[in-house]
């Protein structure tokens, strides 16, 4: 078998209908994005179906606008036993030049499961190769524990069911 793609970036146009009420590229399409960037990445990676889990230490930086050549990418900085963590980078820039900017950047997070049973399933392991690599690796380590935090916080303070 040939080596697993551990990032994959994908590219399109910002389109009109991606608008919201400020002129700009809509946050919620940015999220779409990277969530699809994150399962592609996630099924490259892990040769089976994956769903995503958690979003974390999202940011949004720098507007999107209409048009924009956007550029989605996705990196693999973290492996489970079932689950695979990715960075993913959200960088825009005029079709016709210049310098692309960031614009979006998280961590997300997602597991690998049997599509009939739902049951999860294990994933190749990766471990970092370098000073870089190991930067990453803790760095959505922390993302990850941070966002565990939150949701035993909301969890906490959530309204019950009558």
């Amino acid at each position: 078998m040939s080596e697993r793609p551990r990032s994959l970036t994908l590219q399109f146009l910002a389109e009109p209908t991606d608008v919201n009420f400020g002129g700009k590229v809509h946050g919620g399409a940015v999220m779409k994005w990277i969530d699809q960037a994150g399962f592609a990445a996630a099924v490259g990676w892990s040769g089976r179906y994956c769903v995503t889990v958690a979003v974390g230490g999202i940011r949004f930086l720098a507007p999107v606008k209409i048009s924009d050549l956007v550029s989605v990418s996705a990196m693999l900085v973290r492996t489970g036993r079932t689950s695979m963590q990715f960075a993913v980078d959200v960088r825009a820039r005029s079709p016709l030049g210049g310098d692309d900017r960031l614009c979006t950047h998280c961590i997300i997070s997602f597991v690998a499961v049997d599509r009939e049973t739902g049951a999860t399933l294990e994933v190749p392991s990766w471990a970092p190769a370098n000073d870089e690599d190991r930067k990453l690796y803790e760095y959505a380590e922390k993302v990850m524990e941070l966002s565990k935090g939150i949701e035993a916080t909301v969890a906490r303070y959530a309204p019950t069911k009558p």
